[in-house]
């Protein structure tokens, strides 16, 4: 029995942990991000320095370690993530909004922050939150709302409980998502003897979940009675790799598909039944049918507002849902007949189930006109030449047209995800990567990075607008440091694009959301053509002052000329072009329910209240 330290036995332990599926075995944990203080230096970092074959990588905001763990887990369809450790207090703190997205977006990853003292005589340490009601607590216990799992190892022999449990949790396709180990920095260092079985190498096997036989048979009276069924992929598909299975499924049936942010790529977008993005980021094509469908079969999807148009976007009164999903709780969304299994099992057996079914081939001619119609307004939209600023929807175009089609785009927050969502023509599972759960500004490069680390033979595209790239651009440095390349397309909007929008749609005028001095110690308004002073911020020069190459572009000839030249770039190149933040994408009759103010002085903010008032009064209740 080796006598080691818990911090030992613990990066022992994650280095024997496998996981298999379809006969394919992987290490689980790629290695760990770490950011060193006095609360792991000691412990995990020590452990760390003993143990070289488990790979630690150096970042710069523990925030974004987490964000990279995610990225490199999305890519990797949940099958491999990594550890990701910090010092206490504020350097574990940093790591909520990151768990948060995680546990959000269903993605597995390892949080370690360390913890105060487990003995307490030294009580209260640097760094440490007291509470006057109890002795027990510490900022880690913040993480227990935004983890699938938590703990917190007191005593070095409690790792042979926790962490059987805390793989458990990572490696299920339906509970995944943030775990935290809280480890005091005292207990880290404290020496126990673990058993040797402790260390063997231990495989975890993800199942691929079979439905039940009688619910999919009664699933397939369902859809062989429907006249109007559609779709809906989400995350799901492309999660259990699905996307064959999808392709076969619509092939054979005729039933259209719609895509939500994590489902885009499910099915090629030149697919005829492809109808492309549903909701409030949707296309006039998927909106349409969504509006008339008697059926929805949801695979693989959690229902947010933005893919339900905030409940408005289903309208036909003797609508039914179908739900596949392995998680039951997403399965018996809108009282759906719920299908709780594998996507890509469930979608080969309801296919077998529903053999020589197709849909009317008036509907699905129908379905095909749409797709076409959407195909050519996706051309316009690529063929706009905007001056004097380029339009985001060309730019968006260009890169899609002429970046590799063999690319993973990134993207997280602001107006971009929403045009992305309508625009970008997805050609395989992985070139569409939106963290659109958690919509976390400054996720995008963090998580590109996370992304390039996992599939370092892609070219990997950052799309961030300027209010992103503020929120975070650390990792910059760690992409030169660590030599993973990225492409980091950044729109400078003057501000917040997207909330500037949103705004005026509520008749608050953009009010606070460009980046200008104040005008008679206040924020102006939003209106175009008003007298302002911009801030010189100079993101070029900020870039370069991290490592970046940087191409300088005014127009869309060079902005297509510099995607070639970024592409044939050795290391991380951002291309920076100003955008009209006023020419938007259409919204192809969807809705978001943002509350409006029910009394105001302000005649824009009533007329706003009046139009959300007669859009409310359509959301539904699916009982």
């Amino acid at each position: 029995m080796p006598r080691l330290t818990m911090a030992q036995a613990l990066v022992g332990f994650l280095k024997q942990q496998y996981v298999e599926r379809d006969g394919v075995e992987r290490p689980l944990f790629a290695g760990a991000f770490g950011i060193f203080g006095h609360g792991c230096v000691a412990g995990v970092g020590q452990a760390l320095q003993q143990h070289p074959d488990f790979r630690y990588y150096q970042t710069r905001n523990e925030q974004a370690m987490v964000h990279l763990a995610a990225g490199y887990a999305k890519v990797k369809n949940r099958l491999q993530t990594f550890a990701c450790i910090t010092s206490i207090g504020p350097g574990a703190t940093n790591m909520i909004t990151g768990a948060a997205g995680a546990t959000v977006n269903r993605l597995p990853v390892l949080l370690l922050p360390g913890d105060i003292f487990a003995r307490r005589n030294v009580a209260p340490v640097l760094q440490q939150l007291e509470s006057e009601h109890t002795q027990d607590i510490s900022v880690n216990d913040c993480f227990k709302p935004v983890s699938r799992y938590w703990d917190r190892i007191n005593r070095p022999d409690q790792l042979l409980c926790a962490l059987p449990e805390a793989m458990r949790v990572l490696t299920s396709p339906a509970d995944t998502g943030a775990v935290t180990l809280a480890l005091p920095q005292d207990v880290q260092t404290q020496a126990f003897e673990y058993p040797e079985a402790f260390f063997e190498r231990r495989v975890w096997h993800i199942p691929r979940n079979r439905p039940d036989a009688a619910v999919l048979a009664r699933a397939a009276e369902w859809v062989r009675a429907a006249r109007q069924p559609i779709l809906i992929a989400g995350g799901g598909v492309i999660y259990s790799e699905a996307t064959e299975a999808l392709t076969r499924f619509v092939d054979q049936t005729g039933i259209p598909v719609c895509e939500t942010m994590a489902g885009k790529g499910s099915l090629h977008y030149a697919h005829p039944l492809n109808l492309g993005a549903v909701g409030v980021t949707g296309t006039s094509a998927a909106n349409a049918l969504a509006k008339e469908a008697d059926l929805v079969i949801g695979v693989g999807t959690r229902y947010s507002d933005f893919t339900t148009a905030s409940k408005t976007a289903f309208q036909n009164p003797d609508l039914r849902f179908i739900n596949v999903n392995v998680a039951e709780f997403d399965a018996h969304k809108h009282c759906a007949l719920p299908i709780v299994g594998d996507a890509r099992a469930a979608l080969e057996e309801l296919a077998v189930a529903l053999e020589g079914f197709s849909t009317d081939a008036p509907y699905e001619e129908r379905a095909k006109q749409f797709h076409d119609a959407w195909e050519a307004e996706v051309d316009r939209i690529y063929a706009i030449r905007n001056t004097p600023l380029p339009s985001q929807g060309e730019l968006i175009g260009a890169v899609n047209e002429a970046g590799s089609p063999d690319s993973i785009m990134v993207c997280a927050s602001g107006s971009l995800p929403g045009d992305l969502h309508k625009l970008w023509r997805a050609r395989h599972p992985k070139n569409y990567h939106l963290e659109y759960g958690y919509s976390c500004m400054g996720y995008e490069i963090a998580g590109a990075l996370g992304a390039k680390m996992a599939a370092p033979d892609r070219e990997v595209y950052v799309m961030q607008g300027d209010g992103g790239y503020l929120m975070m651009n650390s990792e910059i440095v760690t992409s030169i440091q660590e030599g993973y390349k990225l492409i980091i397309v950044l729109f400078d909007n003057f501000g917040y694009k997207s909330i500037g929008s949103l705004s005026r749609s509520l008749g608050q005028e953009g009010f606070a959301t460009r980046y200008v001095y104040p005008k008679d110690n206040k924020l102006p308004g939003d209106e175009a053509g008003e007298a302002v002073e911009a801030l010189p911020v100079d993101f070029a020069a900020n870039a370069r002052s991290l490592g970046a190459h940087v191409i300088e572009c005014k127009t869309y000839d060079d902005f297509c000329k510099a995607i070639r030249e970024a592409e044939a770039a050795d290391r991380t190149t951002m291309i920076y072009i100003q955008n009209d933040r006023y020419v938007s994408v259409p919204g192809y009759d969807s809705w978001w329910d943002v509350a409006v103010a029910e009394v105001s002085e302000m005649d824009s903010v009533r007329k706003a209240r009046k139009e959300w008032e007669a859009m409310r009064a359509k959301e539904r209740y699916f009982l």
